[in-house]
């Protein structure tokens, strides 16, 4: 009950683009898996689509029913001017460049998908969602629509080594880069990703959404196990509370090593534990007390606390969500 709409076009008259196609390919062949092999996503890959009427059509398909999830991308030119934004069609004249972002906007809007999410590589992308004759249907983001471009309404957007500069990034954000503890990537998290990997003389992504709660685009593999995140609060009966550490946790703190040793020495079960509390470490969860490093922390009979993130999971543990 996930279904994508994939269109990438490089074959314009007058102006062709390189990358287009290399993106829809690179897009649709991450979103339909996630990072474990299962199937995410019902892909139509679309290639240089002829004309604006074929276009508008599969868009319209994209948004009918009642889909858990239906998403749109495109990869080509954008087209801006008095009225409003465009993505632009092979057959494009003047005054009739291609489909209308308004158009597409109110498909979404009036979409009984339970979320619809919108993301555009062209020029001047950022004007969708942003109309400019005010006062329809269309004039603002309906329920459960997420937006998110590649550049304001006013800037273009570039080509680099065969990709768009913006699905460049995406891709990374999508292989993994914004994913949360849980191996989560959401559009927010693909949005804040993308922000800060460009810098503010560079073209702008531009994120608008109307949404009570962000729903998945993929999940990949956790950098620590959620079965280890779970045993935070294990290790932590209140978020105050403080774990002490001696050099019995540390692994290398055992006679069987030609270096110098001190009582007690190394314990198996609590090497078990000071190896989960290094992984909590590694992503940000806990902090050793009074020293730089957890090694330290250890051997010299100091503790360890969770962070401010630490303390967010050891609620979201608690009340059952994770």
């Amino acid at each position: 009950m996930r279904k994508a709409l994939v269109v990438g076009i490089n074959n314009y008259p007058q102006s062709k683009l390189n990358g287009c196609i290399n993106d829809a390919n690179a897009f649709a062949g991450i979103i339909a898996k996630n990072g474990d092999g299962s199937p995410n996503f019902d892909v139509k890959l679309i290639h240089d689509i002829s004309n604006k009427g074929e276009l508008k059509s599969l868009i319209a398909e994209l948004f009918k029913g009642d889909s858990d999830t239906s998403l749109f991308y495109f990869s080509g030119h954008g087209f801006i001017d008095d009225v409003g934004g465009y993505i632009v069609t092979p057959d494009y004249k003047a005054h009739d460049v291609g489909v209308s972002m308004d158009e597409i906007l109110y498909m979404a809007n009036n979409s009984k998908s339970k979320n619809k999410i919108i993301i555009l590589d062209c020029c001047h992308s950022g004007a969708f969602g942003s109309p400019k004759v005010n006062g329809g249907a269309n004039a603002q983001i309906g329920e459960g629509v997420s937006i998110l471009t590649a550049s304001r309404d006013y800037e273009t957007s570039l080509e680099i080594n065969g990709h768009g500069v913006f699905t460049n990034l995406l891709l990374d954000a999508l292989q993994g880069g914004s994913a949360d503890l849980r191996g989560s990537i959401t559009p927010g998290s693909v949005y804040s990703y993308i922000d800060q990997a460009l810098g503010p003389w560079d073209q702008r992504p531009v994120f608008k959404t109307n949404i009570s709660r962000f729903t998945s685009l993929r999940t990949v593999n956790p950098q620590v196990s959620i079965d280890v995140i779970r045993r935070l609060i294990d290790y932590f009966p209140n978020p105050n509370a403080k774990f002490p550490l001696d050099p019995s946790f540390e692994y290398t703190n055992t006679e069987d090593i030609d270096h110098k040793v001190i009582k007690p020495y190394a314990v198996p079960e609590n090497v078990s534990k000071f190896k989960d509390l290094q992984k909590f470490q590694s992503v940000g969860l806990v902090v050793p007390v009074d020293e730089e490093h957890m090694y330290f922390a250890a051997m010299n009979s100091k503790a360890c606390k969770l962070t401010a993130l630490g303390y967010h999971y050891w609620r979201l543990i608690k009340d059952n969500r994770i």
